[in-house]
């Protein structure tokens, strides 16, 4: 299968958004990246379409068309039908008429290929009288049955689709010609490259809206084609019935959109319990006006309808149908070689994750599988990384904190900006006299605390750091450090109790007033004797008072 889409591995902030809405899972996040799994990719798109930091990117085809264009041969487009919903009021003339300014020889509807198939399909069900028959239009939903439900495979119509049916056409009226489809899909660049034969390109609306301006070609506007057919309905969720005569009287015809429902009808039609049914299936919700390389426009159910609808009319192209087996096509089975991890190995992996019984089993869905199981075997699989189990991150992270918060000696106490407690650790409640934290969560910090730095704090914005403050009511000295945290819009205290500290440098104080005291009295009394001896000590006097003086500075320094 080719590489349609590709990640961009700046651009991803694992929010797992896109492994959330994969049908089939096929994404593998290692290195905290998302990484597409090509060969069990259905190409439906949707990790595309969800991605909220556009990290997916469509590897786009307008050069490779510029190229086509250059070659001197005659490129003709097919334009999907869905185009009445993205460009609204345009027409096949006007759209014909801005492709040919970029150098298209000319441009049909893919409409046209579709009447092609659905009388193909009212064929088959009149005449071969299968037991189901699943329409081939979505490449998306045939790569869904051949890579995840083989055994519905021979109940996949083999019938062109209506892109490949109409490049047929084109090429048997135009030899030379190369065909360019344009739609809302993404897996149609994978059926070009994979049936090259019918088609030579494949661009999105996305795409050739892009070109279109790089070149400043305005799309005009006009009324629709006078020209009416029932084909223009395909776009729709049950557009291919409502073009279909639907005259094989023996059978019930249903259309399913979106790849949920339709696996849930696989699932049914391999167990034997449906019979005698013609499905139309769709990997889009709402259909191919609903497809992933819509660009910016905004699916509307009912506008978009509408606007298929007045397009469409009750009549089809006048074609020339082929015979069936010029519009048959080949479906195998791709193998996705996918290792089934053993029982053993999937508890280990629930092991790891801190899930040890069912009741550990959240089954969230945050990580972006449906259980906590099958995220294991993602595991197994080298698909997917313990850390994504966003509860387990949570518990263990909070563990981790609270272990920290616990073993502190420093006490910490978080306060929301009415100055009310928030939490409170074990150390703060023994230096505050507090027995349990409830009965301080939740009420105002005045009741253990004066709140004027709080207050100050939350005012300036600016941090008070390591003020020593006596609580004269716990009879403690603290170093306190008030911060404001501008996220959370959370005051954090930490008190650091530096009662023995500050008894000690009081006990050292004291000794050193009683040493200056004790030296003033000696120096006292030498005077008094250097007073009566100064005749015969002469100078010596005056040395031994300046010693004495600096004996006491010394000491009070200390």
């Amino acid at each position: 299968m080719s590489s349609c889409m590709i990640s961009k591995k700046s651009n991803c902030k694992n929010c797992y958004k896109c492994i959330r809405n994969c049908p089939v899972k096929a994404i593998r996040f290692s290195g905290n990246q998302a990484h597409i799994i090509d060969n069990e990719c259905i190409l439906c798109g949707r990790c595309y379409a969800v991605c909220p930091q556009d990290a997916k990117m469509v590897v786009s085809e307008v050069e490779k068309v510029k190229v086509l264009i250059q070659s001197g041969a005659p490129v003709i487009a097919s334009v999907a039908p869905s185009f009445i919903t993205k460009f609204k009021d345009v027409g096949i003339e006007k759209m014909e008429k801005a492709l040919k300014e970029l150098g298209f020889y000319s441009a049909e509807e893919t409409a046209i290929g579709a009447t092609i198939v659905k009388n193909e399909y009212d064929r088959i069900l009149r005449e071969e009288g299968r037991e189901v028959v699943i329409s081939s239009c979505c490449h998306s939903i045939n790569l869904l049955i051949q890579k995840y439900f083989p055994k519905a495979l021979m109940y996949l119509a083999d019938v062109l689709s209506p892109m490949q049916a109409h490049g047929e056409d084109i090429k048997k009226r135009y030899p030379d010609a190369k065909v360019v489809f344009i739609g809302p899909c993404i897996a149609k660049k994978d059926e070009v490259d994979f049936y090259g034969e019918f088609v030579d390109a494949a661009l999105t609306f996305e795409e050739l809206e892009e070109w279109l301006k790089s070149e400043y070609v305005t799309l005009e506007t006009d009324a629709p084609s006078c020209e009416k057919s029932r084909a223009r309905f395909f776009p729709v969720t049950g557009g291919v019935l409502k073009s279909m005569a639907c005259d094989a009287s023996d059978y019930e015809y249903i259309a399913l959109d979106g790849v949920e429902n339709c696996m849930e009808a696989l699932k049914e039609i391999e167990e034997g319990k449906i019979t005698k049914c013609f499905i139309e299936m769709s990997a889009c919700a709402g259909g191919c006006v609903n497809g992933p390389a819509m660009g910016n426009k905004k699916y509307s159910p009912v506008l978009d309808y509408i606007a298929v609808k007045n397009y469409a009319g009750e009549e089809d192209f006048d074609v020339k149908q082929p015979p069936a087996f010029e519009i048959r096509k080949t479906l195998e089975r791709i193998e996705l070689n996918v290792k089934n991890p053993s029982d053993a190995e999937i508890e280990a992996i629930l092991g790891q994750m801190g899930k040890f019984k069912k009741g550990d089993e959240l089954n969230c869905g945050l990580c972006g599988y449906n259980t906590c199981r099958d995220k294991a075997v993602a595991v197994c699989r080298g698909k997917a990384e313990i850390s994504m189990c966003l509860p387990f991150l949570k518990e263990k992270t909070e563990s981790f904190s609270d272990t920290i918060i616990k073993n502190t000696p420093n006490g910490l106490i978080a306060l929301n900006e009415s100055l009310e407690v928030q939490q409170i650790n074990e150390a703060a409640r023994r230096m505050l006299n507090v027995r349990f934290a409830s009965d301080i969560v939740g009420e105002p910090v005045i009741r253990i605390l004066d709140p004027r730095d709080f207050v100050e704090v939350l005012n300036t914005k600016r941090d008070i750091r390591n003020k020593r403050v006596y609580l004269a009511e716990y009879k403690k000295y603290t170093d306190q450090t008030i911060v404001y945290d501008e996220e959370s819009r959370m005051l954090v205290a930490i008190l650091r109790d530096v009662t023995d500290e500050e008894k000690e440098r009081e006990k050292k104080e004291s000794i050193s007033r009683q040493t200056v005291e004790v030296a003033d009295k000696v120096v006292e009394k030498q005077m008094r004797i250097v007073q009566e001896i100064a005749s015969l000590l002469g100078e010596t006097a005056a040395e031994t008072k300046i010693a004495l003086s600096k004996l006491k500075e010394s000491i009070a320094d200390e």
